[in-house]
């Protein structure tokens, strides 16, 4: 599969003008990126308050119920996707919901849906992971005034990676039995894998740390280097958003053909050589959008209407196709809180697991491995 921003995008065969274009400057200020950071925070703030709980959750069965117990927070299992993949493939062979982490499936479906709909806005609007390294490639450029900029060739055999890493974990889960993936999924190791996540980070060893530490300073030098580069839930989730009909379109009329889109762009994608962005690469960040000074030239959209030749404006290709940001935010509200909705109202969002079971796997969690049984 090719990576290549000029492959996977419409190149305008329109002759350009050699004439400087007139100016018609935006009518409204554009608020997409405050609405995208409102969306951030508050998903960054829910994963921090799921960790808080989930750790209350753990000292509970840890201290042998000296603590306060509280529910396990199941919205913590969409830090489980190979979970989620393999609840979901068990559920599309046996038309049967998972019993053990049902909400890494319900999450998964929900990520999946936001990226067929509304682009790879599952990257720039949500995922914490994504929130964090665009703040740290903004802090190395505070700092040095600059992110170094990967040359091309190597840009894009390094953007493959996150290809082939989810081509591995995908090629996992398809070859795996309905059986064998249930068989695994109530195993002590299925049941408690988020508990062994979490033990990975709190003894993490000098090895880890390093890694950790060099994922870090990378993506304050680079920018977005773990989602360009190494992120495979990102490598799926750009894959099933070139079906999306939502796209960053540019209007070549409009367009005053100023380049600053393609400065702004976080993925160095051409926006100003391009009538709508394809690129598997494109998160629907909308900063493109965001930086262009002209009426109707950019837009995250759907397809344009059809008017005559010279018998509409601008402003009529574009009425009622162009998403405006808080219909975004909107859009994805509705899609995460009404099927996790439809999860909790339906009984398939927590783990059924008695606390008893619990009580005996979960301060022993490092002693089982994936092939061993629950006694």
């Amino acid at each position: 599969m090719s990576t290549g921003a000029q492959s996977e995008a419409e190149v305008s065969d329109r002759p350009q003008p050699n004439r400087k274009k007139p100016l018609i400057r935006r009518v409204m200020p554009d608020r997409s990126q405050q609405f995208r950071r409102t969306v951030q925070f508050a998903f960054l703030g829910l994963n921090v308050w799921l960790a808080i709980e989930f750790l209350r959750w753990t000292s509970y069965f840890e201290s042998n119920g000296q603590t306060a117990y509280v529910e396990r927070p199941a919205g913590l299992d969409g830090w489980l996707p190979i979970a989620g993949l393999m609840n979901l493939k068990y559920f599309l062979v046996t038309r049967r919901f998972p019993t053990i982490h049902p909400s890494a499936m319900v999450l998964g479906v929900i990520f999946l849906l936001s990226s067929m709909l509304l682009k790879k806005t599952f990257c720039s609007w949500i995922c914490p992971v994504g929130t964090v390294s665009e703040y740290l490639w903004k802090l190395g450029r505070k700092f040095f005034r600059r992110n170094i900029k990967v040359p091309r060739w190597l840009d894009i055999p390094l953007r493959s990676l996150k290809y082939l890493l989810m081509a591995l974990f995908v090629f996992i889960v398809i070859s795996m039995s309905a059986e064998a993936l249930n068989d695994f999924m109530v195993a002590p190791f299925g049941i408690i894998a988020d508990v062994k996540m979490l033990n990975f980070f709190r003894e993490i060893g000098v090895i880890g740390v390093a890694v950790l530490a060099s994922l870090v300073i990378l993506s304050v030098v680079i920018q977005n280097f773990w989602c360009r580069f190494l992120c495979p839930y990102g490598a799926l989730m750009g894959i099933v958003s070139t079906v999306s009909p939502v796209k960053v379109r540019r209007d070549p009329d409009a367009c005053i053909d100023c380049g600053k889109c393609n400065k702004a762009c976080p993925a160095s994608l051409p926006v100003a050589q391009l009538l709508q962005i394809r690129s598997l690469e494109c998160t629907g960040c909308m900063q493109c959008v965001a930086s262009c000074p002209a009426q109707n030239a950019l837009q995250f959209s759907l397809p344009p209407r059809k008017v005559a030749p010279n018998g509409g404006t601008f402003a009529a290709r574009w009425r009622n196709r162009t998403l405006q940001p808080r219909m975004v935010a909107a859009a994805l509200a509705l899609i995460f809180f009404g099927l996790m909705g439809m999860a909790r109202a339906t009984g398939h969002w927590q783990t059924n697991v008695p606390r008893a079971v619990y009580m005996q796997l979960v301060p022993h969690a490092d002693d089982y491995g994936h092939q061993e049984s629950l006694h």
